[in-house]
């Protein structure tokens, strides 16, 4: 974990000023409910080369100096894409929900994942939920998330088939967290609607809990002239 000290100002739906100083990120995968389906999506990257998990679900810890709301980040090469997560931060001695892009190197996925996710930044929203402590009961099926890449429709659809966030929350706790650091965790995602990674400029994500105000995320994408593909 990096020892930078982040600090992320933010603001509650209801316009409550928050700053955070995380000293945890962590982005979890194969949070899928139907764990079949996630195995057999499991073999298909293994097919492709992508490294299986230790764990189902998968935990993999970052660095929180990859953690940004600005509204452009600069990746390193031009075959990265983002995917809307739900994310929930455990700080200041309560709970936040927030929208987050777990932007990942699809190229260095085959490489290592945790290696694929280290490489992007993982922009979320200004804007939070403020849920209290402990995290005010939320219909988590009920909550829709949707992503847009350069204006086009991306992923879509609510959370109910994806483990809730705070069980995730309690494996992870259980494997290696603890309830007394400032955490950023990342819950996982829905599948693509086509089922095909596209490596846009602008994005767009998401998150709707029914009774809420809906929480957006915009980000930009620029990759370094050094670094484009031919």
């Amino acid at each position: 974990m990096s020892t930078t000290a982040t600090r992320l100002r933010l603001a509650t739906v209801d316009g409550a000023e928050v700053e955070i100083a995380p000293s945890h990120l962590v982005v979890a995968g194969y949070t899928g409910r139907d764990q079949e389906a996630v195995r057999h999506h499991i073999d298909e990257l293994a097919a492709i080369g992508v490294p299986e998990p230790e764990s189902i679900p998968a935990f993999y810890p970052l660095d929180v100096d990859r953690l940004t709301t600005a509204g452009e980040v600069e990746v390193s090469g031009s075959a990265t894409s983002g995917e809307v997560e739900p994310v929930l931060i455990r700080a200041n001695g309560t709970y936040y929900l927030t929208v987050g892009s777990d932007h990942t190197d699809r190229e260095m996925e085959t490489v290592g994942i945790q290696l694929s996710k280290a490489a992007c930044p993982k922009p979320i929203a200004s804007t939070v939920i403020e849920l209290g402590d402990p995290p005010a009961l939320v219909d988590w099926d009920a909550i829709t998330v949707r992503s847009w890449v350069d204006g086009k429709l991306y992923q879509e659809g609510t959370l109910a088939s994806m483990l809730p966030i705070t069980q995730v929350l309690a494996e992870w706790d259980q494997i290696g967290g603890s309830a007394d650091v400032a955490l950023v965790l990342f819950g996982g995602t829905r599948p693509l609607i086509d089922g095909t990674f596209r490596y846009g400029r602008d994005w767009r994500m998401e998150l709707q809990v029914p009774g809420r105000p809906t929480l957006e995320l915009t980000y930009t994408v620029s990759v370094p002239d050094s670094a484009r593909s031919n």
